[in-house]
């Protein structure tokens, strides 16, 4: 089976310089010294647990884990969001978005408690996951007519969701991030799916459900998920977004045919739209976002509009 897939190279023009004219010499200038440019802020996922408040400092001290790439396990003391206090209880884990400005200083934001209970099903669900792309091997990609992966992950409001969740219906499901620059990208593709809710709706389609989920899971986690859809006026009723451990989401890259690679600021990634109906099977694929609502909704059985 053939299909089409297509690598976002965006950003990549190739820059040249202008007046690179040799001046003419006459007299010798000692060269000005090099300023490095201030480093910019930069963000980072932490988990950890909270060890004690300092009302006077307005602080927060914190158990973290490993933050890869950026700083091992310690204890180390944060400013926070006074907002997300009541979020933040002694002795109780969380995750939230560390931001280091460049200049010493490191402040949490979008803070969330972790449910214990529901972190070890996803990671059980992450665990079930990736023994089952192992086995597959190079056969992991699943054909229309396959049985979707069995997954779980968290939505927007903080639920684990599981694929089996959806068994009777109808679901359509798409990768994006939400720090995607490209307009003809993900933002492009959430457009596409409000669409097609809106229109579903409109012409009494019962039994479906909208899901994307993030190709930046370190960043979209539910709080900033549920902030994205809030931007956009979306209806959540029927339209979850999902995140989850990268090991996963990876996974369900491999397995759904989706390819995703590092940029500079930005991550170069195909889309792929999938359509899968009551029993969990894969029916229909379209790659790109260039589709319109009716493409699906003939398939999920809409009268003609």
């Amino acid at each position: 089976m053939t299909r089409s897939r297509f690598v976002l190279f965006a950003g990549l023009a190739l820059l040249t310089l202008a007046g690179c004219t040799r001046p003419e010499k006459k007299t010798a200038t000692p060269p000005a010294p090099a300023v490095a440019a201030p480093p910019g802020p930069k963000e980072y996922a932490l988990c950890g647990e909270v060890v004690a408040f300092s009302k006077e400092r307005g602080t927060v001290l914190v158990k973290h884990d490993e933050i890869p790439g950026y700083m091992p396990p310690m204890t180390m003391e944060f400013t926070f969001e006074p907002a997300d206090q009541g979020k933040l209880a002694e002795g109780k884990r969380f995750r939230a978005r560390l931001v280091d400005d460049g200049k010493g200083n490191l402040h949490l934001r979008a803070a969330e408690p972790i449910d214990e209970v529901k972190e070890q099903q996803v990671k059980a669900a992450a665990g079930l996951l990736r023994q089952d792309t192992a086995m597959r091997g190079k056969e992991a990609y699943r054909e229309i007519g396959e049985t979707a992966p069995q997954f779980a992950l968290y939505n927007q409001d903080g639920d684990v969701v599981a694929i089996n969740r959806f068994r009777g219906q109808r679901v359509v499901l798409n990768f994006i991030y939400t720090r995607c620059p490209i307009a003809t990208m993900c933002p492009a593709s959430t457009s596409r799916m409000m669409d097609l809710q809106r229109v579903a709706r409109e012409l009494g389609v019962k039994n479906l459900q909208l899901v994307s989920i993030t190709l930046d899971p370190a960043y979209d986690t539910p709080v900033v998920l549920k902030a994205y859809a809030e931007a956009r006026g979306i209806d959540t009723a029927n339209f979850n977004f999902l995140t989850g451990p990268e090991s996963a989401v990876r996974d369900l890259l491999h397995q759904f045919g989706v390819i995703v690679e590092p940029g500079d600021n930005f991550l170069k990634h195909t889309l792929s739209t999938l359509l899968i109906d009551e029993q969990g099977k894969i029916v229909h694929r379209v790659d790109g976002t260039a589709w319109a609502p009716k493409e699906f909704l003939s398939r999920l059985g809409a009268p003609a509009k």
